[in-house]
């Protein structure tokens, strides 16, 4: 095989879910810091995966210990020795998101039926971490889409609300990534996201408004056509 088709397969298993920020791509090409001089990208036959997430804790370790430091604190005294790993752990889960992918969370939880009226499940648990001072936000999510002749299971639009919130985000593309998620899972005629939370950089620091919320929307097809639709969505998601 010539470098030029090499080059093209390698570039065939490029991560392509989306253009957006906070999307993983992976698996990592010959680009990627660290791989430029990888055997996996000159022979595709070798067994090569890149660093499980859980590899790299030792290095987000000292990276906590040093941020301990800074602040004035003793990383070795007694309450803190083990800090820097609880944090790197917890790290690592607050953004597993970037370990998921649309395609695994459906596992075939699309199905075939005749139903053209709104789905819509509100207020779904999201807990994720401003891109911005790597803080928490929380709140909660409604989803709603008009079937066309394919529906999904409803867990789903749980799951596809955890890969997106667990990852570095801000409200209003973590709104647009679900609504745009829906859509590639089951081509409807129109998809509506409302997502209302508290963030806790508005809360803990700076204005420090404890009661402030944070409400975001995406209207994809009917929903930002059709104003009775979006009416009778925003009806139902405000109703208790």
């Amino acid at each position: 095989m010539n470098g030029t088709a090499i080059a093209n397969r390698v570039r065939t298993v490029s991560w392509q879910e989306d253009e957006e920020p906070g999307t993983p791509k992976t698996p990592r090409t010959s680009t990627s810091p660290g791989h430029e001089k990888c055997m996996f990208h000159h022979d595709l036959e070798l067994d090569h995966r890149p660093p499980t997430r859980e590899a790299l804790l030792p290095d987000m370790s000292s990276s906590y210990r040093l941020l301990l430091a800074s602040l004035g604190e003793d990383p070795d005294r007694q309450g803190l020795l083990k800090t820097p790993e609880r944090a790197a752990k917890a790290m690592l889960f607050f953004t597993k998101g970037y370990d998921q992918c649309i395609e695994d969370v459906l596992n075939d939880a699309v199905f075939d039926e005749d139903h053209d009226e709104m789905v819509l499940v509100k207020d779904i648990e999201m807990f994720s971490m401003c891109e911005h001072h790597l803080v928490p936000f929380y709140g909660k999510v409604s989803i709603a889409y008009l079937p066309n002749k394919k529906i999904l299971g409803l867990s789903k639009l749980a799951r596809i609300v955890e890969i997106y919130s667990r990852r570095l985000q801000v409200q209003e593309r973590l709104t647009k990534q679900i609504a745009l998620a829906v859509t590639k899972a089951v081509e409807p005629a129109g998809v509506a996201v409302v997502v209302e939370a508290v963030h806790m950089c508005m809360v803990m620091r700076g204005v420090q408004k404890i009661n402030s919320k944070t409400m975001t929307s995406t209207m994809l097809g009917v929903f930002r056509d059709d104003p009775k639709t979006r009416e009778e969505f925003l009806n139902l998601v405000q109703s208790k």
